[in-house]
């Protein structure tokens, strides 16, 4: 069945609401609107109100609510509608939802699952075009997901729900809606914190996750017309971060280059390319490179095409690792 990235979280929610009758979803505008981007569009209608709850606009309160429906068993969905939004939340994340288990000595889970659409790239204004995920990648206890196509968002939502550990699961929010994939809801999903290989190559490794793995495909379909060929890997999830396919593509190319839409200061690249280069030193003929946003707050609308990582970007910083 072909759907939409949109579709398929609507379709892989769905069928976690009818696999376990204690999935609750709540957030702001997320039951009768369907939410902004339309994510939860008609699960209201067909599970009522008492499991698909239109919240307050209070982030705080809604993920600390989300807290005591976990202590009691349940599985609640949490919907930030903006990535920007989560600060008001970011004390219960950080204080309660990611430190229960650890507090209690193990004897208390916290299943929840908190989606935050995240990433630029639809010319929107202040606080909507944010990429927090450093942020909670650094955090003890939480486990963080990206996914970047129709088929991993159907899978990893469900299986984000089921995992016994809070997860902060990142939609990439300008790939809603974008293209359509073939979802085989009948098959078996792969595991859930894996990395994954997903174009084969042998001069530059290019790890990308979520918005950024089509930009890094789009790289590599280009760089092959130049006699180039770029391996890129969809990292999938950030805590913990699956070096295995990583490290083994590294030691095969000699170089990497590491693209994210977040700022290049202590994101994501950095912890990458530390593990790359504590690991495979002897193997790498050139510093790892990242590509990011700037060192700046999210610029307006008018500017976000400057700011975000994009092909010429991908591949000026291809052609430094391989001059070098």
């Amino acid at each position: 069945m072909k759907m939409t990235l949109a579709k398929a979280l609507n379709a892989g929610l769905r069928q976690a609401m009818e696999d376990d009758s204690k999935v609750v979803l709540m957030g702001e505008d997320i039951g009768r609107l369907g939410g902004v981007f339309r994510i939860t569009d008609g699960l209201q209608k067909d599970f009522g109100e008492a499991r698909v709850i239109d919240t307050p606009l209070a982030e705080s309160g809604i993920v600390g609510t989300a807290v005591g429906l976990a202590l009691r068993g349940y599985r609640p969905v949490v919907e930030i509608q903006f990535d920007g939004f989560v600060y008001p939340a970011y004390d219960q994340i950080v204080s309660q939802v990611a430190k229960f288990h650890y507090r209690s000595g193990g004897r208390v889970a916290m299943p929840m699952v908190i989606r935050i659409p995240f990433g630029g790239g639809i010319g929107a204004v202040e606080h909507h075009s944010e990429s927090p995920e450093a942020q909670f990648a650094h955090t003890p206890g939480l486990k963080v997901m990206a996914c970047s196509n129709p088929v991993d968002a159907y899978w990893m939502i469900q299986q984000a729900i089921a995992h016994p550990d809070p997860v902060i699961f990142l939609e990439p929010k300008r790939l809603y809606h974008s293209t359509k994939a073939d979802v085989d809801v009948d098959a078996t999903p792969g595991e859930l914190f894996e990395s994954r290989v997903v174009r084969s190559g042998s001069d530059v490794t290019v790890l990308a996750y979520g918005p950024t793995v089509k930009t890094a495909l789009t790289a590599a379909e280009a760089a092959a017309g130049e006699g180039k060929s770029l391996e890129v890997i969809d990292l999938r999830t950030l805590s913990p971060l699956d070096m295995a396919p990583v490290l083994e593509s590294v030691r095969r190319t000699g170089r990497a280059v590491v693209v994210h839409e977040a700022h290049v200061n202590l994101g994501l690249g950095a912890e990458l390319a530390a593990r790359i280069t504590e690991t495979c030193f002897h193997s790498l003929e050139a510093p790892v490179l990242r590509v990011g946003g700037f060192d700046t707050p999210y610029p307006p609308a008018r500017a976000e095409e400057h700011f975000l990582p994009d092909l010429d970007r991908v591949l000026d910083a291809v052609d430094r690792s391989l001059a070098w």
